[in-house]
């Protein structure tokens, strides 16, 4: 070998031993490492190096940093990417899990293996792959149920109405969860988007903002059976949020130009910009209310933001949550579990930042308010018996198109929604002409 490059690389492996010696990992990750082994070696009871691994990751994160950031371990991971994914490897069945009970089948999803097998709400799931359901968590219920696309699981199953439980195999599909819906069904399972109170209302529920929600959108909004809608009720009340590019992509939907959202780093400088870049899907005209609630957040608060600052949405109920925090998810372990860290804040096109801060007052500028007039403040019961009523309305019985005041299997009281019925009214004015405002839709309403 030449002297000259057996001296470059004897040059090389002194520069890197160097540099090794001076990163900071160094000394932590090894006094990491070594805390780890003695543990191992001398606790008094025997410890899963798996868990302990965790446990520091867990105690690094979520201990010291803010709420928002966590480690995600393997399975929380897979967890969270089905569900922005909006698809899973599964049966297709909504349940609901009480403990020391069977597993209750709530609702299937139409056109899903368990439908097609003929399970029905009400049915009873006693066990899955011979294991009883009795003593399960709803997550190991989910976790058993699921499972790549192809694979068969048997459960049994005690329909509504019969004696014994009956085995039925079923081969699990690819699921794809909806994130956009309607008021009521149709006979089909269908959704129907027209308001049951005034079908002259189009009414778009957003449970989250995930990977299909925009396709989801355009096909009701393009669909000629909702042509005639002559308003629009977004709600996105108990919407935690989801993906960023998503929520813009909804506010793209809407607004024909200028800025959406905007981020900005630790050191208060703008990070990346969001700025509207297509025709409107919805005609300029139309008037819009989006609901929103304390449970409202992150990618929920963005759309409320936008379309109200732009003056293009009226916005009713309560205030939101105040999470306007950007999350990135940093893979580790090839892929297998992830850092979530927060590493930016949102700002709406007014200029105004989005996040509740630790030591935030009420009068503070955080989260989104309902319009002037329009808040409509409710007590924890009278929520609850709310999304119980609407849960139970969501519920797809076979053969029978929902209505919105009444089970089919036992009368009740309706419920009424305060909140709803604030923005029916608005929305019947407006199409009256008796509460006409002014909208002004490329112009916030103030620039900072």
């Amino acid at each position: 070998m030449p002297p000259r490059n057996l001296a470059v690389i004897l040059f090389t492996v002194v520069l890197s031993l160097w540099c090794y010696r001076k990163a900071d990992h160094g000394g932590y990750a090894a006094a990491l490492a070594d805390a780890m082994k003695k543990v191992r070696m001398y606790y008094v009871e025997e410890i899963d190096s798996r868990q302990l691994f965790e446990n520091a990751m867990t105690g690094m994160v979520e201990d010291s940093l803010d709420q928002y950031s966590s480690y995600i371990a393997p399975d929380s991971f897979r967890k969270m990417e089905e569900d922005l994914d909006q698809e899973f490897g599964g049966v297709g069945i909504e349940i609901e899990k009480k403990e020391a009970s069977p597993l209750l089948v709530l609702s299937p999803l139409v056109g899903s293996p368990a439908y097609r097998e003929g399970l029905r709400a009400g049915d009873t799931i006693y066990a899955i792959d011979g294991e009883s359901t009795l003593e399960m968590s709803r997550d190991d219920c989910v976790d058993r149920m699921r499972g790549k696309p192809g694979s068969p699981v048997v459960l049994k199953v005690l329909s509504s109405g019969e004696q014994d439980p009956i085995d039925v195999s079923i081969v699990r599909e690819m699921i794809v969860v909806q994130s956009v819906l309607g008021d009521t069904r149709d006979t089909d399972g269908s959704w129907d988007f027209h308001l049951v109170r005034d079908p002259r209302i189009g009414y778009l529920r957003i449970g989250t903002f995930g990977k299909h929600t925009v396709e989801e959108l355009h096909d009701v909004i393009d669909n000629p059976a909702n042509r005639d809608f002559e308003a629009l009720l977004v709600d996105l009340r108990h919407n935690a949020g989801g993906l960023l590019n998503t929520a813009v992509s909804t506010c793209d939907l809407f607004v024909g130009d200028g800025r959406i959202v905007s981020t900005r780093g630790r050191d208060g400088s703008i990070g990346r910009e969001y700025d509207a870049t297509a025709e409107v899907a919805v005609p300029k005209e139309m008037p819009i209310v989006v609901l929103v609630n304390g449970f409202s957040a992150s990618a929920s608060e963005i759309v409320a933001a936008c379309l109200q600052d732009y003056r293009r949405a009226v916005i009713v109920g309560e205030r939101t949550y105040g999470k306007g925090t950007v999350q990135n998810v940093l893979e580790m372990e090839g892929g297998r579990s992830a850092l979530r860290l927060t590493t930016a804040t949102y700002w709406r096109p007014s200029g105004v930042n989005i996040h509740r801060l630790n030591d935030a007052e009420e009068d503070d500028d955080w989260g989104v308010r309902p319009d002037q007039d329009f808040e409509v403040i409710v007590a924890e019961d009278e929520a609850n018996q709310v999304f119980d009523d609407r849960r139970n309305r969501d519920i797809h019985r076979d053969g029978v198109a929902t209505e919105g005041e009444e089970d089919d299997t036992e009368p009740r009281l309706p419920v009424e929604d305060r909140q709803l019925k604030r923005a029916l009214e608005y929305l019947q004015h407006q199409l009256e002409g008796t509460e006409r405002t002014e909208v002004t839709e490329t112009t916030p309403l103030s620039v900072p």
